[in-house]
């Protein structure tokens, strides 16, 4: 704790605030003490109960994934309420869990939108790379129903979804586009320049064009 204390800095503490997230440290330096530390799964839950923003990212990076318990992701995710412990937490942990499938279509139907947020991207995942057993009609019925008035980031976790199912099924691309087209979710979302837009129809535009240019 005291050396993640002396690696904080004040400036990306201020930036980091601004985004919603509580810390000040590097994320190369965070990386870099992981890499040093190694995997240490006692460590990791020690650290993670501290509460400190940098010490959770910091268990997520040194952690087991498997060794943690369905209710133990569970009650890690509801005390996650910062984007990048929350990101990290369901990015390299949950989704290498045997549990992940469980909490999925457990969280997806969770009344807390943060919660739900975690359960759409581990739909997003399987999208992606295990769609078979999917409801790929039923998740864009849900989409276009639901992801206009959700929360900021139940809202972002369904629109990449939406593009997901875009951009890897060809037979669902028309209407995954008409739905972004209608609900203008994240049309005018600053971009930078050489980034693509997370608006629906414009990212699944440039991930088609980019596949079939190779």
């Amino acid at each position: 704790m005291a050396e993640l204390a002396a690696l904080d800095d004040p400036r990306a503490r201020e930036v980091n605030e601004r985004h919603g997230d509580d810390h000040g440290v590097n994320l190369g330096s965070l990386r870099t003490l992981a890499k040093r530390l190694r995997t240490q799964q006692d460590l990791a839950r020690r650290l993670w109960a501290t509460g400190d923003g940098a010490a959770r990212l910091l268990a997520l990076l040194i952690c087991r994934p498997k060794a943690f318990g369905r209710d133990e992701l569970d009650s890690m995710l509801r005390e996650a309420r910062t984007p990048k412990v929350h990101d990290w937490l369901v990015n390299h942990v949950v989704k290498k869990s045997p549990h992940a499938e469980e909490l999925r279509l457990a969280w997806c139907a969770d009344p807390d939108p943060v919660v739900a947020s975690a359960g759409w991207a581990l739909t997003t995942e399987r999208v992606a790379r295990r769609p078979e057993g999917l409801d790929l009609p039923g998740l864009l019925d849900v989409v276009e129903a639901r992801m206009k008035a959700a929360p900021d980031r139940l809202q972002w976790a369904m629109n990449h979804c939406l593009a997901q199912i875009g951009i890897e099924h060809a037979e669902h691309r028309a209407r995954a586009i008409d739905i972004g087209e209608r609900l203008e979710v994240l049309r005018d979302y600053p971009t930078s320049p050489g980034c693509t837009s997370p608006f629906a129809p414009t990212w699944i535009a440039e991930m088609v064009r980019r596949r079939q240019a190779t």
